[in-house]
């Protein structure tokens, strides 16, 4: 078993949650994570995530778990295309009725997609900073990306367009349709107090 350097841990604001991660940063990045919350449904989650030396994804595993029902998830971009596997145990549909199914039906609509979101996880809005060099960007620079947005604890996946925008040093604005939050970063990019969702412990 590898031992990465950093670890990182968040707590949630917004309801009874958090996250952990364990990191290596030093060429990308190769995260394992684990979170819990209890805003749907009360579950944990487990991830590992990959990107290459730019910091584009490149893979995430997530395994999802609740009382009677466990979901995972695979995603893995190589030549430029996204394969999307998912499995089930259980119902997450008797905990969460309004549950969509997870994975995408058409993983080609992620075509554009170098970054991955995963739902509520304060870890993934360092990748496009880190990716795009936004930690030590002029204030007033203003990116759109396309994210694949990985929701909990359904698993289900979204082509999502975003925008991050330099407020001033480790200050930037994300939004996405109608949301928007003024996020603060540590020097090197890592979300420190995301309003309304978590904050670095």
């Amino acid at each position: 078993m590898t031992v990465l350097p950093r670890a990182f841990a968040w707590q949630r604001t917004d309801t009874t949650g958090g996250e952990f991660v364990t990191l290596d940063d030093r060429r990308g990045l190769r995260a394992k994570g684990v979170a819990f919350a209890a805003d749907h449904a009360l579950y944990s989650c487990r991830y590992e995530l990959y990107t290459d030396e730019g910091w584009a994804s490149t893979r995430l595993e997530v395994a999802v778990e609740g009382a009677g029902w466990l979901r995972t998830l695979r995603m893995e971009r190589a030549a430029g295309r996204w394969r999307v596997t998912t499995s089930e145990q259980g119902d997450l549909g008797r905990v969460l009725p309004t549950a969509p199914i997870s994975g995408i039906e058409e993983p080609d609509r992620l075509h554009a997609v170098l970054d991955v979101d995963l739902y509520n996880s304060p870890l993934t809005n360092t990748l496009p900073v880190r990716r795009l060099g936004l930690q030590k960007a002029q204030p007033g620079t203003i990116v759109t990306i396309e994210a694949a947005w990985v929701l909990l604890p359904s698993l289900a996946v979204l082509p999502l367009d975003q925008s991050y925008e330099v407020l001033g040093p480790r200050r930037v604005r994300y939004r996405s349709e109608t949301f928007t939050a003024e996020l603060e970063l540590t020097d090197d990019g890592y979300v420190a107090e995301y309003p309304g969702l978590a904050t670095l412990a």
